[in-house]
């Protein structure tokens, strides 16, 4: 029979283990819909007009057509209470996208991503682009692998993990950014990906940028496998659509082994 006393020493001990697993091995508990930034993570956008134009700006690729400060607008949450981001950028009109991206100031290599979005409307097109390189889809309707929560054309979207237009989604990613040697790439990046809490990808290599220039960095170096050795920021893309954005955050981490798959 188990005492009250062991019973306490067991909880304490429990909870001092808990306390001490570094926080990339403890993704469960701050992962999906409205989840807290981990200890030593950088809050990247917490709905103000202000943390926008502190931490981000536009990319400047060669379709860019805005002018700063930036044209995104901060609204009303449509579901709780705060204020969100809005990507209908006009110089975007017409799915250009690159024409009114907008990055992050600060660029990372292998990091802890958390960012959740919302289509207001049926078809409503964004994208989260790691490292300004490589894109988990934001796109309503579509199950392909240019669809919702795909890798961009290298996965199958994973659709059932979707909530759906007028609802918050949130991925949760671990990111390893390519290896190289000698100028030369060695190693690809690598990425997990939780889809509202759901595992969906696992340690999947990334082959390219994928497209052309007007996508991200290196996307018009050698057909997007050009990849070079230096960070990016994240990147949001515009593409004239109503999508929102809130409680972006990410922790800088330093993976050296080849493995994002942290949770298990």
């Amino acid at each position: 029979m188990i005492d009250s006393r062991s019973t306490r020493r067991f909880a304490a001990l429990a909870f001092m283990l808990a306390t001490l697993l570094p926080d990339p091995l403890r993704l469960e508990a701050a992962m999906g819909v409205g989840a807290k930034p981990l200890t030593g993570a950088e809050i990247l956008f917490d709905g103000t007009r202000k943390m926008l134009d502190e931490k981000w700006t536009y990319w400047m690729g060669p379709r860019f057509a805005s002018t700063l400060p930036i044209k995104w607008k901060i609204v009303e949450d449509p579901v709780d209470s705060g204020t969100v981001m809005m990507t209908d950028d006009p110089a975007a009109a017409g799915g250009k996208y690159g024409a009114a991206d907008i990055v992050t100031k600060k660029e990372f290599r292998d990091f802890r991503l958390h960012v959740e979005f919302l289509i207001m409307k049926p078809g409503g097109n964004s994208g989260v682009y790691l490292q300004n390189r490589y894109e988990i889809q934001v796109l309503d309707g579509d199950k392909t692998k240019h669809g919702m929560g795909a890798i961009i054309n290298e996965t199958e979207s994973p659709y059932d993990a979707y909530l759906g237009t007028g609802k918050w989604n949130a991925y949760d990613v671990v990111f390893r950014a390519a290896r190289f040697q000698n100028g030369k790439r060695v190693e690809k990046a690598l990425v997990t990906v939780y889809f509202n809490g759901k595992k969906v990808h696992v340690n999947h290599p990334i082959h390219k940028v994928w497209g052309g220039a007007n996508s991200g960095l290196d996307g018009g170096r050698e057909g997007g496998e050009g990849i070079t050795d230096v960070p990016g920021g994240l990147k949001l893309q515009a593409e004239g659509h109503d999508v929102r954005y809130r409680n972006i955050w990410i922790k800088p981490l330093d993976l050296r082994e080849a493995n994002t798959d942290l949770a298990d």
